[in-house]
């Protein structure tokens, strides 16, 4: 089912508003690692949210994301405040890994692997 024009926008707002908050709340760096809001993914009665955040150079994303989770009252607070004159209700949030970068960088690899580098002739 096709994303309807709402859905787009209020993700929109979303996620804006996540970037700023994680960068407010200090939860943009994790244990070294940078963390990144990838996408957000509105259901279409607009009460349930789903956020993909991209990890980078994170340890452990388990420990990264159990933190993030542990802090979403928090994150929630942050975001009705910023968003309270443009949503009636604020969505429930659920927070998941995603694992695009290291899924591209892992068939990089293979290809690699497979496909020996191509040479470029010398000039004499």
């Amino acid at each position: 089912m096709e994303e309807g024009k709402r859905q787009r926008q209020v993700a929109g707002v979303l996620q804006a508003e996540f970037n700023d908050v994680f960068h407010r709340l200090g939860l943009n760096t994790i244990d070294g690692g940078m963390v990144s809001i990838s996408s957000v993914k509105v259901t279409p009665d607009l009460l349930e949210a789903r956020i993909y955040l991209s990890l980078f150079k994170v340890a452990d994303a388990n420990i990264a994301m159990k933190k993030i989770e542990d802090r979403a009252w928090e994150i929630k607070k942050e975001l009705a405040n910023r968003v309270k004159n443009q949503l009636r209700r604020i969505p429930v949030l659920h927070f998941y890994l995603d694992d695009t970068l290291d899924y591209v960088f892992k068939m990089e690899e293979l290809l690699k692997s497979v496909i020996p580098p191509t040479t470029t002739p010398s000039a004499p």
